[in-house]
Formats: C-alpha cells, sequence, structure tokens
C-alpha cells in the first residue's frame, strides 16, 4: 500500500457511506447499474410483491419490458422509479388521512 492520497467525488463519498451504513446494520447490498435488466423474480422481490403480480402490472403496462425468447426483462431503473411513485403515492394518502383527522379533531 502506498500513502498516495485517494481523491472521491461527493457522490460517490455518499453512496460509501450509505453502503457502509446498510451493512453496519446488517442488510445485504447488491450494486447494480441503472442500465442492467432483472429477471420478473428479482424485480418482484424488489417491488416485495408477488411474481404473478408483477406479470400482471407488466402486462397491464405500468412498468415497460422487454422480452428475451420466452422471458421478461425489466430495466432495473424502471422497476425503481415504479417502486418510488407507489412510495409517494402511499405517503401522499397517508398524509390526506392524516389531514382528513385533523379536520375531524380526531386527535391524530
Amino acid at each position: 500500500m502506498d500513502d498516495t492520497d485517494l481523491v472521491l467525488p461527493r457522490h460517490a463519498l455518499e453512496l460509501l457511506r450509505n453502503i457502509l451504513t446498510e451493512m453496519a446494520q446488517g442488510n445485504s447490498v447488491t450494486i447494480m447499474p441503472v442500465h442492467a435488466e432483472v429477471t420478473t423474480q428479482e424485480a418482484a422481490n424488489l417491488l416485495n410483491v408477488s411474481r404473478p403480480h408483477l406479470v400482471k402490472l407488466l402486462e397491464e403496462g405500468a412498468i415497460p419490458f422487454s422480452r428475451v425468447g420466452t422471458h421478461r426483462r425489466i430495466r432495473f431503473q424502471d422497476v425503481m422509479e415504479y417502486r418510488a411513485a407507489r412510495t409517494a403515492e402511499s405517503e401522499a394518502a397517508l398524509q390526506a388521512l392524516a389531514d382528513q383527522a385533523q379536520e375531524h379533531d380526531m386527535g391524530y
């Protein structure tokens, strides 16, 4: 090992910090390029849904996909965008319920 300083871009340093934090909490970490493609089972696991439900989402056009022979492939980036949109919708619905509870003086 040499004494050369290593200069990292800020986003790389933040990424390393996040990875190490997750690992310290006992979570596994997988690094994948955003342009990578995943199988239906991998996508279902990322979304915490069943594979049949994911296939239904694909067939409804909720998430874009391509076919490799008879197999469906989904871009990792598309899966993560779908997940972020669902999370935002859930948070908005929860906030609407909390606002409604406040309006009706329900103590929340």
